[in-house]
C-alpha cells in the first residue's frame, strides 16, 4: 500500500551537489504575525535575506510581509504558496535590491498568471473565456518583459566593446588609451592626443 506525500515536508533536491544553497526556513502565518521556522532566529533571518536578496532587516520583513500579500488564495495567505515563491526567488539569486523587487514582482505576476491559467481551463462561459484569455496574455507579456530586463540589469557591467584596428587620416585626433564603452557610454580612460604627434614619435 502506498501514500500520499507529504506536501508540507521541502525534499531536498540535487544534495549532493554542493552548488545547491540550503533550503530557506519556512515561514509560519498566523493571524497577525510572520514566524520564521527554525531553532535559531538570527541564522533564520541571514538566511532568508540571503536567499531574497534583502540588504538589512527592514528589507526582509518587508518583502516577506508584501509575498505574505501576493501569496494569498481567496484573500487568505497560503504558507504553500509563500513557501513555492520564496523558494522560486532563491533558485533565481537576486544580487542587488533592484533584483530582488524586480524577481519578487516576476514571481508575483508568474502566480498571477497560473491563477488566471486555472481559471480558464474551469470556465465554460465564453465572456468569461475571453476576459481571463486577455488577463493571461498581460500577465505573460509582463512576465517575459520582466525577464528580458532582469537580463538587461545583469549584463549592463559586461557589455565592453574592445578595439584593436584604429585608423586615423591626416588631420584627425585619437584616444590614446584603454577604452571602455558600457551602455553606450564612451568612457576613455587616457586623454586625448595629436595623431600627428604619435606619428612623429
Amino acid at each position: 500500500m502506498t501514500t500520499a506525500p507529504e506536501l508540507h515536508v521541502t525534499s531536498k533536491l540535487a544534495a549532493n551537489d554542493r552548488s545547491v544553497p540550503a533550503a530557506s526556513p519556512r515561514i509560519k502565518l498566523y493571524k497577525r504575525r510572520i514566524a520564521i521556522s527554525h531553532p535559531d532566529p538570527e541564522a533564520a533571518e541571514r538566511l532568508l535575506a540571503e536567499a531574497l536578496g534583502a540588504a538589512d532587516r527592514d528589507a526582509l520583513h518587508g518583502m516577506l510581509r508584501q509575498l505574505v500579500k501576493a501569496s494569498a488564495v481567496a484573500q487568505k495567505p497560503d504558507e504553500s504558496n509563500l513557501a513555492f515563491m520564496v523558494s522560486m526567488i532563491r533558485s533565481i539569486a537576486p544580487k542587488d535590491s533592484i533584483e530582488s523587487m524586480l524577481i519578487s514582482q516576476m514571481v508575483s505576476v508568474h502566480m498571477a498568471a497560473m491563477r488566471s491559467a486555472c481559471r480558464l481551463a474551469c470556465t465554460a462561459d465564453l465572456m468569461q473565456q475571453e476576459s481571463v484569455t486577455r488577463a493571461l496574455t498581460r500577465l505573460s507579456r509582463t512576465f517575459a518583459a520582466q525577464v528580458e530586463a532582469l537580463n538587461r540589469h545583469r549584463n549592463s557591467d559586461e557589455r565592453a566593446i574592445t578595439v584593436t584596428n584604429l585608423s586615423v587620416q591626416d588631420g584627425g585626433r585619437a584616444i590614446v588609451g584603454n577604452l571602455t564603452q558600457h551602455a553606450n557610454v564612451l568612457v576613455a580612460e587616457a586623454g586625448l592626443e595629436d595623431a600627428r604627434q604619435g606619428a612623429d614619435r
